[in-house]
This record gives structure tokens, C-alpha cells and sequence, in this order.
């Protein structure tokens, strides 16, 4: 069921949402190699709860064992953190958590660099953030869920990368995961049509090789099929009458 949310809901989330961006800064500046990825949901758990009123939103979730999903290199997504899973320069790490505050929920995620990476990583993440700001330019009353797809797949597909269509972003806001799906691919004009009030988490994952995945032992990482990188970006987002506004950037 489709919740469209209020003026008032939305403020509350972009109170939390601007506690998950401060969030992943604090994570980008700390950031370095011999951390863990332990350490790093620690730091992310602990900056949350120093915010009166929020929690981190994934841990316990699904039965999830952790404040943050940090999937390193060819993992795309719901990395479990780990005392033993230490990151190294050259490494990526995308960083995927929410945060709950007032009852309401906002979602995001990022990759970083560790230290120094090479030019194709590079370009792999920079093409994923910037496949994510044409969706959510996109992101207009009156285009449709199709329209925010095609313009991720327009962008990764130009740059000889491949869109992960085995996972999809979300509405988001009074619970973390709310109808409707948004899928990364996509043909304009298709699918449901945005309308004011609608919050949806907009979550391009981008493979360097094939678009293709699979679920590893633990049965939450789900890494690339070939073993290339992956990238993920992401932001909680209102339509609005006046147009996109992104509930989780400072």
C-alpha cells in the first residue's frame, strides 16, 4: 500500500535524515586502512545514538547483526560488519544504514574510497553517484517510477557499466521498507506516477562487470556473480510540488 505522507512526516524525516547525513561525514573523515568494518558500524551506531530520539533503523532488522551494512569491493550489498573484516588501501566500502527518529524513517547509503583507489574504481563511483542525481532530477509530480529507472540506466549503461536488477530502492518513511518498488531500469512514462507526498529511498548499485548477483553463505552479502566492484549510492526523497527534495543530504 502506497502511504503518501504529510508536511509535518516530512520534516520529522528530514530531522533524521540530516542525522544520517552527518553520520556518513563523520564516517568519511574517520575513514582509513586497518579499520574494520566493526569499527565502523561502531562509529555509525554511536554518533546515532549521541542524537536525542534516534536509533539506528537496521540493527535487528530482519534479524540483521548490525548498525550498518558495509559491503567491501565486489559486495553490493547487507555486508555484515566484522572484527575480522579489516579494509585496505585500494579498497571500497559502501556504507548503507537508516536512521528512526520520531517514528519515522529515512535511508541512505554511500561508497568510499580507503586511502587510494585506482581510476577505473574511480569512475565506477562517480558514474553511480551521478546515475543517482539523475534519478532523483527525475523524480518530478507527474513523471512516473519508469522515468526515475530509465535515468539511472541511461547514465550506468553509457559508461559501459551494468545496473543490478536482482535489487531495487523503496518507499520509506513509516516503516523502512514501503511500497512501491523502484527498480534502477526502466522505460519513462511507466509505472506508477509520482505525486506530492510520496517519500521513496532511490538506491542505484552499479557493477563494474555483469549485472548479475549472488548471496553468499551468511545469507545476507550479496556480492557481484563475476567478482568485479560494485558501487552504491543513495538518498531518501520527498516529491514535492516544487520538485525533488532530498531528506538526507546536509
Amino acid at each position: 500500500m502506497i502511504q503518501l505522507k504529510s508536511a509535518r512526516e516530512i520534516e520529522v524525516m528530514a530531522a533524521g535524515g540530516r542525522i544520517l547525513a552527518e553520520t556518513h561525514a563523520v564516517m568519511a573523515r574517520e575513514l582509513k586502512p586497518g579499520m574494520t568494518t566493526w569499527d565502523i558500524d561502531k562509529l555509525a551506531e554511536d554518533f546515532i545514538r549521541s542524537r536525542p530520539g534516534a536509533r539506528a533503523a537496521f540493527k535487528g532488522l530482519y534479524g540483521f547483526p548490525g548498525s550498518v551494512c558495509t559491503s567491501v569491493n565486489e559486495e553490493i550489498v547487507h555486508g555484515i560488519p566484522s572484527r575480522e573484516r579489516v579494509l585496505h588501501e585500494g579498497d571500497t566500502v559502501s556504507l548503507d544504514f537508516g536512521v528512526q527518529l520520531d517514528g519515522m524513517y529515512t535511508d541512505a547509503a554511500v561508497t568510499l574510497a580507503v586511502g587510494e583507489i585506482s581510476p577505473e574504481t574511480a569512475r565506477l563511483l562517480e558514474v553511480t553517484k551521478a546515475s543517482l542525481d539523475a534519478a532523483i532530477a527525475a523524480a518530478t509530480p507527474g513523471n512516473h517510477i519508469g522515468d526515475i529507472g530509465a535515468a539511472v540506466q541511461r547514465v550506468v549503461e553509457a559508461a559501459g557499466f551494468s545496473v543490478v536488477r536482482d535489487l531495487v530502492g523503496h518507499g520509506v518513511g513509516n516503516s523502512l521498507h514501503e511500497d512501491p518498488q523502484v527498480p534502477n531500469y526502466g522505460k519513462p512514462k511507466r509505472g506508477m506516477k509520482l505525486v506530492p507526498g510520496l517519500t521513496l529511498a532511490i538506491e542505484p548499485m552499479v557493477n563494474a562487470g555483469e549485472a548479475g548477483t549472488r548471496t553468499l553463505a551468511d545469507k545476507w552479502t550479496i556480492v557481484t556473480i563475476d567478482g568485479k566492484r560494485s558501487a552504491h549510492f543513495e538518498h531518501t526523497v520527498a516529491i514535492t510540488a516544487d520538485g525533488p527534495r532530498v531528506l538526507t543530504a546536509l
